[in-house]
């Protein structure tokens, strides 16, 4: 079996399972070669994932959570970090700074509101449909524009301007090989570029979101400094989207590609779409993988990890993991034990994600309600990128319904 987890080639399609099935019956820690790099430990097994994402004593998120990483292409920026690549307690009292803004509770709150965006998206492609059919693209049309909207709105910006930063995310997320040289860091900087005037403007302006309270906001008694606001708002519009986006996209392929499926959920919408919300996720795995760095040496699964080691968790490959899931490579939306980890776990798992689920939930209501008879268009345009799966775009044709 010819394991490559690097290139974008192999998520062609969607994630590489065969690959990840070889991995985890025969090498779930398996040393990966890394050209022009030192290498890196691939882990397959949903357990042994879950150990490393939770131990963040022995696995660091410092000083990047990407094999390869994007921000580095800017020559870095001294002792300053993303949270998502600090550790506890440090990461704990970033964190701190914005975790009320995305508590269940919190969540709730917004449901009224992202459901009327749902709406608005769904009102939208439909208008454009004509002589009983309609044809759009369904990644940038649909799938992108309820996350990017939404993260707009908790951060004070313009909507028009939440779909021109999810283009730069794409760009920050495409392989390095697959864009011109230097991409990935112009589409970081360009996202700085924009950050730096709603730091101005929100410091003459403040108002009631996200981005004024981060200003205003201290931790260990200062406020943020310019690149630590920066970086927050770099990830906070980066992740905002990547699990709602491809889950949406992707979940729809999922959804055409077994009808039957499809049709046991419309049969009880309401009652159903829960578990079908958490298996499309498990199916589906939005992102691909974080990385972890040894702090100390340690043993996982039988291998010796050495300090320094960089140590990959493979989301996808837990996610159909048959020690864990029944007929994993099935699609069962009624499945009733779920524990997939799409969203990560420990200390890292994902801020966003009861907002994500309220997202998902009204736009897939919406769409599968106003929008029937789905067929592909043309071809499925994938994301070239090892780090997130799903569509970059997917033309459909549909009838308004």
């Amino acid at each position: 079996m010819k394991i490559d987890l690097l290139s974008p080639a192999s998520f062609e399609g969607g994630q590489p399972h065969g690959q990840y099935d070889w991995l985890r019956a025969n090498q779930p820690v398996a040393w990966h070669d890394e050209p022009g790099g030192k290498g890196f430990w691939a882990v397959t097994r949903h357990a042994d994932v879950w150990a490393v994402d939770r131990d963040f004593q022995t696995y660091s998120s410092e000083p990047t959570i990407m094999i390869n990483d994007p921000l580095a292409e800017m020559g870095g920026f001294g002792p300053y970090k993303m949270m998502l690549m600090m550790d506890p307690p440090e990461h704990t009292a970033f964190r701190k700074l914005i975790r009320s803004e995305f508590t269940e509770p919190a969540a709730r709150l917004r449901t009224g509101r992202i459901q009327a965006l749902a709406r608005q998206i769904v009102d939208a492609v439909i208008a454009k449909a004509s002589g009983g059919r309609g044809e759009c693209d369904f990644v940038s049309e649909v799938a992108g524009e309820m996350p990017s909207f939404v993260i707009a709105e908790l951060m004070g910006l313009p909507l028009t301007d939440g779909r021109e930063l999810y283009k730069l995310t794409e760009t920050i997320h495409t392989a390095p090989e697959a864009l011109p040289p230097g991409a990935g860091g112009a589409a970081v900087a360009k996202m700085f570029e924009y950050g730096s005037g709603v730091m101005a403007e929100k410091r003459a302006r403040p108002g009631d979101d996200l981005a004024s309270k981060l200003l205003a906001c201290e931790v260990d008694g200062r406020r943020l400094e310019d690149v630590e606001f920066l970086l927050f708002f770099l990830l906070l519009v980066d992740a905002g989207g990547d699990t709602t986006r491809n889950l949406l996209s992707g979940g729809l392929l999922a959804l055409m590609e077994n009808p039957d499926q499809y049709a046991w959920l419309m049969a009880d919408l309401d009652a159903r779409l829960p578990t079908a919300r958490e298996e499309l996720l498990r199916w589906t795995s939005p992102v691909i993988y974080m990385r972890r760095t040894a702090r100390k040496d340690a043993e996982l699964a039988g291998q010796q990890i050495r300090e320094g080691d960089k140590v990959v968790m493979y989301f996808g490959a837990a996610n159909r993991d048959p020690a864990v899931f029944d007929r994993p490579d099935t699609l069962d939306l009624g499945r009733a034990e779920n524990p997939h980890i799409a969203f990560g776990t420990g200390p890292h798992g994902c801020l966003g994600q009861h907002i994500a689920r309220i997202e998902i939930d009204a736009m897939l209501r919406e769409v599968l309600t106003r929008m029937t008879a789905f067929e592909l268009a043309a071809p499925v345009e994938w994301l070239p990128s090892n780090f997130i799966s799903g569509p970059k775009a997917m033309p459909v044709r549909f009838r308004p319904g």
